[in-house]
Parts: C-alpha cells; structure tokens; sequence
C-alpha cells in the first residue's frame, strides 16, 4: 500500500518549487511554530521535487511524521546555485502563509546548501536563530556579519569534493571577530557525505531549540 507523503509540494511560478512540512500540531492554529529551512547539495537540483527527499531535513521529515518543526525545503534549478535574493523572498512567502515563530527559524544546507546557508546567513543574520552549514564554505571577509549568531558546523575530514579547510576558514574568522557561540563539529572517518549522521543526531534539533532570536519591534 502506498503511504502518502508528509511533505506538500508547493510550486512557484516566480521562485523556488519548495516542500512543506507541517507538524501535527499545527492544526493549533494559536500556536507558532519553530521552522528550519533546508537547502540541498548539488546533486538535487532539478525540476523534480521528490529528488530533493533524498538527503537532509527533507528526507529525515519523511521517516518521522512526528518532526517538531515547519520544514521548508526549497529545489534549486539545474545548473544553478542558491540566490540569496530568491531565498529572501521565499522566506518572506512562507512566513506571511503559515504559523512561523518569528524568533525561531533556522537555516541549514549540505554541500552546495552548506555553501548557500553561510552566504545567506552573512547577508541576512537577523533573520535566523541559529544556522548549522554542513561540508560548505562561505567568505571569511564577511565572517564578522555572522558574531551574534549561532553557529555549529560540520565536515568530514576527509571530504574530497569541499575541502575542510572550507569550513575551517569560516570558523576561524568567526573566532577572530569575536564570536562565541560556534560550535564546529570534525568526523575523522567521513568524506563528503557528512550530512547523514548529522540530521539523524537528535542533539541538532536540541541545539536549535535552545536558541531564540531577540525580536525588536
């Protein structure tokens, strides 16, 4: 028997085709509700939304229904990279839509979504609570845009496709600006995919949750 998907394909005529997940008790319409937003690696990229099931937040949603956040997973089209503009706009949609804890959204990615969260979270650090880029890189230039933020990042050691030293630049920029809430995360025995045993370790979800956004009105 076919077991429907818990994620809602949502399709956007001038942005990005996206997945949706919405916890159970959403339906709790005077509850907001904390939302992580997920970007993919390259190889996801497409006009199909089922590959970005693959790996990640997007995957992880679909073996457990009960997942405590708002999951949106955006798809990146071929041969392109993540646009901080379109994910601006993206987020902006989202949160007019749906039941989003303003002070609790966070941003996480793997790869070439790795590389997206750090450009993303450097151009827009007041939007997130805390980002967790995974095997990505960023511009250690703009590390000081990142100080306030929580970070934890993670790469395998022996990643031969984004180097470690990606992340490791972007961590030590962050330590030179002063920085004191980043958390970086080294698996000796892993290449790339450093991804996997990061979103099924339930101290990420602890972690994020730990952090709120100071909301100035």
């Amino acid at each position: 028997m076919h077991q429907t998907s818990p994620q809602r394909q949502i399709l956007n005529t001038n942005n990005y085709n996206y997945l949706l997940f919405l916890p159970k008790s959403y339906e709790a319409q005077e509850f907001r509700l904390p939302m992580i937003l997920f970007l993919h690696g390259a190889g996801e990229r497409g006009s199909n939304l089922e590959d970005v099931k693959r790996n990640g937040i997007a995957r992880i949603v679909e073996e457990q229904p009960d997942f405590p956040f708002i999951a949106v997973s955006p798809q990146c089209p071929p041969g392109e990279r993540w646009s901080v503009n379109l994910l601006s706009a993206l987020l902006d949609d989202v949160i007019a839509q749906y039941h989003v804890s303003l002070d609790r959204v966070y941003l996480t990615g793997l790869s070439m979504g790795g590389y997206g969260t750090w450009h993303l979270a450097a151009d827009q650090p007041d939007r997130f609570a805390a980002i967790a880029p995974i095997c990505g890189g960023g511009n250690p230039q703009e590390a000081y845009r990142l100080k306030n933020l929580p970070v934890w990042a993670f790469h395998g050691k022996r990643d031969r496709i984004v180097p470690l030293r990606e992340s490791e630049k972007m961590v030590q920029a962050l330590k030179n600006c002063g920085a004191n809430n980043v958390k970086f995360t080294v698996y000796p025995e892993a290449d790339h995919d450093s991804w996997t045993q990061t979103y099924n370790n339930p101290m990420l979800y602890d972690w994020f949750l730990q952090h709120q956004r100071s909301i100035t009105t």
